[in-house]
This record gives structure tokens, C-alpha cells and sequence, in this order.
């Protein structure tokens, strides 16, 4: 368990780095103002009507930094920050919601496999590392296989959650290069205004790769502990 918490708590501070600087980048980016004069909401809707997308509503939703777009009920979800402000921060951030929105109406087959799996992801978060430690503390404590198979369906689950981290990968950068390539192609930023949004959505994109390694990384943690102690009884 001590090898557990060491690899946790690497992921964690590196986690947390990379966090810290996608927060300053936001905070710096976000005192360079646009040109246009666009809020991240009046940025979000002009794309998606250039994109030929009329039924996604853009709406405000509380706290920094919790933008998103739900495929559910088709909205984009921009924080405080980001639809009433207008700066390069918010426009990045923006755009890049609407990016999901464009998947989700061309049917990204990436977006539509994530999708599928959050059902068994919810489950999987809540249980699947419970299971895992109960297999082995069973096996154990008894001495006999009931245990391992606890622990084994409990990696299983775990995979699900994994699989699920590395699908958001070419998820999130696929959005990030719908955003750039629209904000570009159209004209909307200046050159500073650009440099400053590719940076943000670039930083954004590197916490989804830290959560993706930390998930393969404690996989392959309980899967040694799990088939590792199988092999030496």
C-alpha cells in the first residue's frame, strides 16, 4: 500500500502543477482583451451558427473554470468568467465548449463511444478500487480464490474508468482544434489574441493527460498486486 499512496501523490503534485499554470495562463490570457469586443457567450454562439447548429442553447453556469457542454439537453455551459467576460481566455474557452457541441451534431465517433461509457464510469468510480482492496484483504485473510475474483471484477471496473480517460484524449484536443481552426479561419482573433487562446486550450489539454496517466499508472498498480500475489501463492 505505501508503493499506492507514493504513486498517488506523485500524480497529485504533478496534477496540481499543471493545474496552477493552466490557472495562471487563464488569469494572464484573461487581461488580454479582444479586438471585437466579444463576450466568450456572443463567441460561443456565432460558432455554432457558422457551424449550422440552431438547437444548442449557451447558457451561464456558477463557479471557474466548470464550463462545459452537456450532450443531454444540448447547452453549453460557460462559467461567469468566461460568457460575460472578453479576453482571449474566454474566447479559447468558448470555442472550445462549442467544439463538443460540433462533434456531438457531426456524430464524433469518440464523443459518442465516451458517451456511452459514463453510465458504467459512475458506477465504476464509486466501486471498482473498494472492490479491488476488499478482493485482496479477503484472499488473505481466507486463503482461498473468492477473494481474487472479487478483486479481479473490481479491475475490471477499474479499466472501464481508465479506457475512459484516454477516449477523452483525442476528445478534448479534437474540440480544441475545431476551436483554433474556427477562430482562425474566421478571422475572430488577433495574432496575440490567437497566441494567447492556442496557449490556454494547450494547458487545459495537459490536464486531461496527467488524469490519463495517473489512471493507467493505478491500474497497473492493483493489477500487480492483484495477479502479482496470485503468482507467488
Amino acid at each position: 500500500m505505501i508503493g499506492y499512496y507514493v504513486l498517488i501523490g506523485i500524480i497529485a503534485l504533478v496534477s496540481f502543477a499543471v493545474s496552477s499554470k493552466l490557472k495562471s495562463k487563464f488569469d494572464f490570457y484573461s487581461r488580454v482583451r479582444l479586438q471585437n469586443g466579444m463576450s466568450g457567450a456572443e463567441i460561443a454562439q456565432k460558432m455554432l451558427n457558422d457551424n449550422g447548429i440552431y438547437d444548442v442553447r449557451v447558457i451561464s453556469t456558477p463557479g471557474r473554470l466548470t464550463d462545459h457542454y452537456n450532450p443531454q439537453d444540448k447547452t453549453v455551459n460557460l462559467s461567469e468568467a468566461v460568457y460575460n467576460e472578453r479576453n482571449a481566455a474566454a474566447a479559447a474557452v468558448a470555442a472550445h465548449e462549442v467544439g463538443h457541441a460540433v462533434q456531438h451534431a457531426t456524430a464524433y465517433n469518440m464523443l459518442k463511444l465516451r458517451t456511452n461509457l459514463v453510465p458504467m464510469v459512475n458506477v465504476a468510480s464509486g466501486l471498482s478500487q473498494w472492490l479491488v482492496i476488499g478482493g485482496l484483504l479477503l484472499g488473505a485473510a481466507a486463503k482461498f480464490g473468492f477473494g481474487f475474483y472479487i478483486a479481479v471484477a473490481g479491475l475490471v471496473l477499474m479499466a472501464f474508468a481508465t479506457v475512459f480517460s484516454l477516449i477523452t484524449l483525442p476528445v478534448e484536443y479534437d474540440a480544441s482544434n475545431r476551436a483554433l481552426a474556427w477562430l482562425k479561419n474566421k478571422n475572430m482573433l488577433a495574432p496575440n489574441e490567437y497566441a494567447g487562446a492556442q496557449d490556454s486550450l494547450k494547458w487545459a489539454a495537459r490536464t486531461y493527460v496527467v488524469a490519463a496517466i495517473g489512471a493507467v499508472a493505478s491500474l497497473l498498480y492493483w493489477a500487480l498486486q492483484v495477479f502479482g500475489g496470485r503468482s507467488r501463492d
